[in-house]
């Protein structure tokens, strides 16, 4: 039997996603950010660019964003405690959930400002604005670079590589708008350019506040199937049927699941080696953490979550 466990151990170390090295990437975000951020409100004020400024506010939330989700990675290291059994992994849900909200009230008043201005345009210095703009684009560019493949691993990561790429693009449109402004004095545009801005975001933010949300509730992460995972679990030998079957997740990255597994009276006794090979089952599908009751043929279930979870 300990054989079979040292195993599982082992196991399930290769198979949890490992983003230590995310620490850097955040940092060097971060700074690299923070000081962009600086440049453009000071330019963004001192032209009366709406555009510049609203990208300085967006790109303000990616700073608290990046840094929310830094906490929320160093929270997950920390040991699980008597108050909390779970250690502190849920913070990072928490945190992608806040980070959503944050950019949706954000683009709420940027579009309200937006609209205002649009009846009476500023005149402004539109190679200015282009030129700051393209900074941004490097910067934004390269801190989403830094979260390009760890993206689909985590939805803090997800957020953060989301809120860089937009802001690139977004920092693209600015750079368009203050080239044609400066050609054409058009100054409506920067209205123009702030209201596009806010759509692109909403449209991004949208699925990252629902998936969040999502697992805040304690719903099945998207990316869970559990009727293919009651399948896998049905194919150890020695399971004759699953029911009271949860699937949730513990933080952005880790999934938890208890079941109740019916069996033989004869397999009982061997019931470790079956665990063995269920949470052996489990870690292919990227859970990591699951309990199983077992549960004689000959008995009838009779807890009252487990008829409705059957019907």
């Amino acid at each position: 039997m300990g054989h079979d466990h040292s195993h599982h151990h082992h196991h399930h170390h290769d198979h949890a996603p490992k983003l230590d090295h995310l620490n850097s990437a955040f940092i060097i975000g971060i700074t690299l950010n923070l000081a962009f951020v600086i440049i453009e409100a000071v330019v963004g004020f001192a032209q009366g660019s709406l555009s510049l400024l609203t990208d300085a506010g967006h790109n303000l939330s990616d700073v608290a964003s990046l840094a929310l989700a830094l906490l929320a990675f160093k929270l997950t290291k920390v040991k699980a405690n008597r108050q909390y059994t779970y250690g502190y992994r849920r913070s990072t849900i928490l945190v992608s959930l806040v980070n959503a909200a944050i950019l949706l009230a954000a683009i709420g008043v940027i579009a309200y400002e937006a609209v205002v201005r649009f009846r009476d345009p500023h005149p402004l210095q539109g190679t200015t604005i282009a030129w700051v703009a393209l900074v941004g684009i490097a910067i934004n560019g390269f801190t989403a670079w830094l979260f390009v493949k760890d993206k689909e691993k985590d939805l803090n990561v997800k957020g953060a590589y989301l809120h860089m790429a937009v802001d690139a693009l977004v920092s693209l449109g600015v750079v368009i708008s203050g080239l044609v402004i400066n050609f054409t004095h058009w100054y409506w545009l920067d209205s123009v350019v702030s209201l596009i801005i806010v759509l692109v975001i909403i449209t991004g933010t949208w699925s990252l506040l629902m998936d969040s949300l999502r697992l805040e509730m304690d719903g099945v992460p998207k990316e869970m199937d559990v009727e293919k995972i009651k399948q896998e679990l049905l194919k150890a030998p020695g399971v004759n049927d699953i029911h009271h079957l949860h699937v949730w997740a513990l933080s952005t990255t880790d999934n938890a699941l208890t079941a109740h597994i019916v069996i033989n009276q004869d397999t009982l006794t061997a019931f470790d080696r079956l665990k063995a090979d269920l949470r052996h089952r489990l870690e292919h599908l990227n859970i990591s953490h699951c309990t199983f009751e077992p549960e004689l043929v000959s008995e009838q279930c009779a807890q009252q979550d487990c008829l409705i979870a059957d019907n």
